[in-house]
């Protein structure tokens, strides 16, 4: 999933989409143009134990983070604020 070119305000929402449609299991690779750190805490803060955050390239240029669904989550779960991008 190349969120390089999506403007910050929506990139995590889309993010997280992804992740909550995934099967339980299942991952995507994230690749974003800065480490996206804000989003690991977002998922940390609204989601903990739920998830497997790897990362697989570390920048300078690039980072691409495996994020794995570990668990499947009750539907009334609400969709988490934004934290913000960094350095963006």
């Amino acid at each position: 999933m190349d969120v390089r070119p999506i403007p910050c305000s929506i990139k995590h929402g889309l993010i997280l989409k992804t992740w909550r449609e995934l099967p339980v299991g299942d991952h995507f690779i994230l690749l974003n143009d800065h480490d996206p750190v804000p989003m690991r805490y977002q998922f940390e803060a609204e989601f903990p134990g739920a998830f497997t955050w790897a990362y697989l390239e570390q920048g300078p240029e690039d980072f691409r983070v495996q994020i794995t669904k570990l668990q499947e989550l009750p539907a009334a779960v609400a969709s988490p604020k934004s934290y913000g991008c960094s350095g963006h």
